[in-house]
């Protein structure tokens, strides 16, 4: 699909995966590996985004013509296991604004609510990073969409950021989001009937804070 980019492959990035998918790898392996990965799709994210020409003046007395981001940017991380984000966020964007929505799904109707939601006051203005680190349904992450084009943010103007996503979850979510660019780190196989990601990494947030 158009609107779904996937970090180049290398030996290095098999490598990271294959860190944090092993079951045995400890916590704090896991996090630092997974922090390792989050930056170098961030960075990809952050390439999504549009840019300007500008030109400024070397100490050389010279002019260079280059680019900066056409608008404000802002983070939006859905908790719990979206907030594991924020450093990498944070380690390539100096001073960055960063939102945060709670969504739990009910374990009977297996429906999305919304519990929580805080975002920077200027959203609406903003080009948006949206982070959480897997995506299998797609019911979680629409709804945090919802919530963001309801509080003015076009959805032309939202990157989704994750880690490792099912064909399932970007078919369901590009069906309703189409101009949404999603920045995956791999696409696995399928979801199973448990609605998990296979072969996954297990439950990403109980890993990474527990």
């Amino acid at each position: 699909m158009d609107n779904v980019v996937v970090l180049k492959s290398n030996n290095q990035i098999k490598g990271l995966f294959t860190i944090i998918r092993n079951k045995d790898t400890r916590r704090e392996d896991f996090v630092f590996y997974s922090d390792r990965l989050i930056r170098l799709l961030v960075e990809e994210g952050l390439n999504c985004l549009p840019f300007e020409e500008k030109t400024v003046i070397t100490p050389t007395g010279a002019e260079y013509k280059g680019v900066s981001f056409a608008s404000k940017i802002c983070g939006v991380s859905i908790i719990r296991a979206g907030e594991s984000m924020e450093i990498g966020l944070r380690a390539v964007c100096k001073h960055i604004k960063i939102g945060k929505i709670l969504i739990q799904r009910d374990e009977s109707t297996k429906l999305p609510h919304l519990m929580y939601v805080k975002l920077p006051h200027d959203i609406a203005n903003r080009q948006v990073l949206l982070l959480d680190p897997m995506l299998a349904t797609g019911g979680t992450v629409v709804k945090a969409v919802d919530v963001l084009i309801e509080n003015g943010v076009k959805e032309e103007n939202i990157v989704f950021i994750n880690l490792i996503a099912s064909p399932e979850g970007i078919k369901f979510f590009s069906s309703k989001y189409p101009k949404i660019k999603i920045v995956t780190g791999e696409i696995d196989g399928s979801l199973n009937e448990e609605k998990y990601i296979i072969p996954g990494i297990g439950d990403f947030g109980n890993r990474y804070f527990t």
